[in-house]
């Protein structure tokens, strides 16, 4: 592993360095999600003239993909904004008249639809019974205890003991089962219905977390994760109105679409091949042949820059870290970026003709009766469609039709993502037919589905402290290159932004907001007299 100390060279004052020239700051910014606009509008508006966007795909907005068909919009990607006080999310979307409440103020709704204030979920056996309401609304808060038990590891500082292996989903298994096999109140029958149900609420619960299995996320931080106050809301327009609210103020020559980075080569490490295409390129003027920072685009052009605002997905960095930064990352980083988890989770729409559920079901949970004993979530590859944990209904149906949303997380994700539409609405019609004992429900007329685990620019949906990290590995991730005790006297050349960055708000839409504006804070503090002279 190359030393991360920087060259002795380059330890000017970052004002000097950056200025010497008499020039801004040269900013560049990888990726044009939530973090990477958020970061370049914030310098943008501080004064900074000299920022780039690099996007690899052809459109912005990363993880948020808003679909639009005939009269509706489906959100692909990030849905809701999960709660208000505070969240910036909220307050641009707010700001702007987007938004429609889909829970009542402080009411949590558990894991049931977020699509409607109103309805009942339906937990439906494979043998095609409905579970009776009450019981599972005595599963639902035995279950919802034992989950604030969770959090209590973290938040009171509670020793993990061994048994638990410092999972989640084993500590929850574990606990439920006990107290589910305890209760003297109980038949045998409903007792096995309620051991069935486990399975199922983790299978949502992985889902939230976009994890494999609730086994891979680690007990102990589980609590670190901070829920913002207030109800979920969703954008019935688009979340991509978010996007474009961030980029209304960013010059279109700022974002550079369909360029994708190749390396990142920092700390002057501009090696003998760099050094040979700057001589032979006319267009990069010789003062910029000894910057800092060297990104090197995949069309082979090489953008010099003081300091680089990263912002790709936690999957993207454990796929490529070590050849998307020269000289590689510090092993501290690396062990940071190994250690925590990013997983899939994918939505399934289903477009009927008429509804088969009633008016009163929001959404249909599968609950299989063989899997009241089972401990892994994890399937032969044919058994794919057992990972699916539910359909919502989308409400209202005069605005999205009758459409269904599922859900499917994990390595089955990516085995679903490997199947044609046909193979995976034919799938899913049996499962429906299965689980309501309705042989008649017809084949979807449409269907759409996300597939951010197979895409290499994402490569997963968001990120959660797996089992071994903690979210002092999510400050690791987020420091910026090359170490040093004051940005004062050594200058931020590769800063870090994203979801996955935030030790609170991970995996959220505001996490990754706040991630982007939080870096941009760094930069405008760091050059604050240079802006204060120029404004």
């Amino acid at each position: 592993m190359q030393s991360c100390e920087i060259s002795a060279d380059s330890t000017d004052d970052p004002l000097s360095s950056g200025l010497r020239r008499k020039r801004q700051p040269r900013i560049v910014v990888i990726g044009a999600g939530l973090a990477g606009l958020s970061a370049a509008k914030a310098l943008l508006e501080s004064g900074f003239t000299d920022v780039t966007i690099l996007e690899a795909t052809d459109r912005i907005g990363g993880r948020v993909q808003s679909v639009k068909l005939e009269h509706a919009t489906f959100e692909l990607g990030a849905t809701w904004i999960h709660g208000s006080h505070g969240n910036p999310v909220y307050h641009l979307a707010e700001d702007n008249g987007l938004l429609e409440e889909t829970t009542d103020g402080e009411r949590s709704v558990g894991r049931i639809s977020l699509y409607s204030k109103n309805g009942v979920a339906y937990h439906l056996t494979n043998n095609g019974q409905r579970i009776p309401k009450d019981v599972v609304e005595e599963f639902s808060d035995l279950y919802n205890e034992v989950y604030n038990l969770t959090q209590e590891f973290f938040q009171r500082g509670k020793p993990v003991n061994a048994e638990s292996q410092n999972s989640v989903g084993v500590f929850t298994r574990d606990v439920v089962r006990k107290r589910v096999k305890a209760d003297p109140d109980d038949t045998e029958a409903v007792k096995r219905l309620k051991l069935a149900m486990i399975q199922q609420y983790l299978k949502v619960e992985s889902c939230e977390s976009s994890s494999h299995s609730m086994d891979e996320v680690s007990l102990s931080e589980f609590g670190e994760w901070t829920e913002i106050p207030g109800a979920h809301h969703i954008i019935p327009c688009g979340f991509i109105k978010i996007v474009e609210i961030l980029a209304r103020s960013i010059p279109e020559s700022v974002i550079q679409l369909r360029k994708p980075v190749k390396c990142i080569h920092w700390n002057q490490s501009v090696s003998k091949e760099i050094e040979q295409v700057a001589d032979h390129n006319s267009d990069l003027p010789e003062e910029d042949k000894g910057s800092d920072v060297f990104v090197e685009c995949e069309d082979c052009e090489f953008i010099p820059a003081d300091h680089v605002i990263v912002t790709v997905s936690l999957g993207v960095l454990k796929k490529r870290h070590e050849s998307l930064f020269h000289p590689r990352l510090p092993e501290e980083k690396v062990m940071a970026i190994e250690k925590l988890g990013i997983s899939t989770t994918d939505k399934i729409f289903l477009e009927f003709e008429e509804p088969f559920w009633s008016s009163e079901c929001n959404s249909i949970q599968f609950v299989w009766e063989d899997e009241a004993e089972s401990e892994s979530l994890t399937y032969p590859e044919e058994l794919w469609y057992k990972k699916i944990c539910s359909f919502d209904v989308l409400y209202p149906p005069e605005r999205y039709g009758y459409v269904l949303s599922g859900w499917i997380c994990g390595e089955e994700a990516l085995i679903m993502e490997k199947c044609d539409d046909e193979t995976v609405a034919e799938t899913c019609t049996e499962m429906l037919r299965k689980f309501t004992g309705n042989p008649n429900i017809p084949k979807p007329r449409r269907i759409l589905r996300s597939s951010w685990g197979s895409n290499p620019n994402f490569r997963g949906s968001y990120s959660y402290t797996q089992v071994g990290s903690s979210g002092a590995d999510v400050e690791k991730l987020a420091k910026p290159l090359p170490y040093a005790e004051s940005s004062k006297t050594t200058p931020m050349q590769v800063m870090f932004s994203g979801e996955a960055t935030h030790r609170k708000y991970y995996s959220t839409t505001h996490g990754a907001v706040l991630s982007g504006q939080r870096e941009a804070a760094h930069l405008i503090e760091m050059y604050q007299d240079l802006l204060q002279r120029r404004s």
